[in-house]
């Protein structure tokens, strides 16, 4: 908890903190890599540093956590950390790792905020800082200790079992321990990290949704290689480097650098009606709650919504279609922007997703994939329809704007 004279300090330079706080994070990251170029290369997302996305989503959550230390919002404070502390377990960040981005970021406030960073300023600053880092530093330490592995120790080295095409541009890999011996149990919509070596040397790291059903021995993982494309204001989203490589590069009998599972979209220890929605690749966390709900033949009311761009794009259709047909209570409903020959029929749409004509019961939990866009416009809409804000879960595939951007 945060010292009263630190909150009235922090309440008085919010604002001007805020309103810098865009410049504060690109200077923070370009100095930081400047020193430390291993990070860039080894342990942040390129691509997302290029796009600007890893600076807006940083931004976004600082701002968050200091307007909650004077507002609190527990639901909210736990919310954002507990997507950050997941994300940075999944990468094995250690404490120590906390000293070198307090440098480099206080480095950052002081040059671009000048002299209006007192003493008294800096120091309410830092303890912010301090509290907002002690918190991540006890819980990723809670989820070393629950997946039993020490601090920051979560790699290790898995065999591709079988590979195999679930769309035009997705591809599953089923992983498997290279002693034939069970790997770590996960539960259902977790995601681990893959570490690839690339041509010029650096070791890049993405996170993929495991999108099976925990088993007695294996994962599986699917994995959609991204191309570049050029969006409506003229500015081009980068190939991705990682979906690319293993999509071209990876196959049965070879071996990859994962992580031990981490995430917090799972179902929860309840009987509540569940509504699991999903666009593109965002199908995948999905597909494992499925398979969970499908062994166990859980009896409560499901409603499955997936929109993609053309049945043919849509990974893992087919088995999609199975699990719900196991589900004594569950309907499907789908929406494609492109139907080809095909003709809407009943819960076959063309178009995209529309929420209007679905029943929603009371208590409903929601577990919402994909695109950021598509995940807040889906939610206004659950809103709309009476479901609780606290009963909207989500994963987002990189970095998390979507916390600090919702009341």
């Amino acid at each position: 908890m945060l010292s009263v004279t630190t909150k009235e300090t922090i309440r008085a330079t919010l604002p001007a903190v805020g309103a810098a706080i865009g410049d504060i994070t690109t200077l923070f990251y370009r100095t930081m890599f400047a020193a430390h170029p291993e990070l860039e290369r080894d342990l942040f997302n390129r691509g997302n540093q290029q796009q600007g996305d890893q600076q807006k989503a940083l931004a976004g959550a600082i701002a968050a956590f200091a307007a909650l230390q004077l507002e609190p919002d527990q639901a909210r404070v736990d919310l954002i950390l507990s997507r950050i502390a997941n994300k940075h377990a999944s990468l094995g960040i250690q404490p120590a790792q906390y000293l070198v981005v307090h440098k480099y970021l206080f480095a950052a406030i002081a040059e671009v905020l000048g002299d209006a960073v007192t003493a008294e300023v800096a120091a309410a600053w830092d303890e912010l800082y301090w509290l907002m880092a002690e918190t991540l530093i006890e819980m990723e330490a809670g989820l070393y200790r629950a997946a039993g592995v020490a601090d920051g120790d979560v790699w290790r080295q898995v065999r591709v079992r079988e590979r195999r095409q679930e769309s035009a541009d997705a591809v599953s890999f089923v992983l498997t321990s290279l002693d034939g011996t069970p790997l770590p149990p996960f539960a259902p919509g977790q995601y681990l990290s893959v570490g690839v070596h690339l041509d010029d040397g650096a070791r890049q790291i993405r996170q993929y949704s495991l999108s099976s059903a925990p088993s007695s021995r294996d994962w599986r993982v699917t994995v959609k290689r991204v191309d570049a494309h050029t969006l409506p204001d003229g500015s081009v989203t980068p190939r991705g480097e990682v979906s690319n490589f293993l999509y071209r590069n990876i196959f049965e009998g070879d071996v990859l650098d994962v992580t031990t599972p981490f995430g917090d979209l799972v179902l929860a220890d309840d009987d509540a009606p569940l509504l699991l929605i999903s666009a593109g690749i965002g199908c995948t966390p999905i597909m494992g709650m499925l398979g969970h709900l499908a062994q166990t033949a859980d009896p409560r009311p499901i409603s499955v919504i997936h929109a993609d761009r053309a049945p043919s794009s849509h990974a893992h259709r087919a088995e999609l279609a199975e699990l719900v047909d196991r589900l004594p209570f569950a309907v499907m409903h789908r929406w494609y922007e492109d139907l080809g020959a095909r003709s809407p029929e009943d819960r076959l749409q063309q178009g995209r997703i529309d929420l209007g004509e679905i029943t929603v019961a009371d208590g409903t939990r929601a577990y919402l994939c994909g695109p950021l866009p598509f995940m807040l416009g889906v939610r206004e809409a659950l809103l709309d329809k009476g479901i609780a804000a606290e009963n909207i879960h989500y994963e987002i595939f990189g970095p998390d704007r979507w916390a600090p951007a919702t009341p």
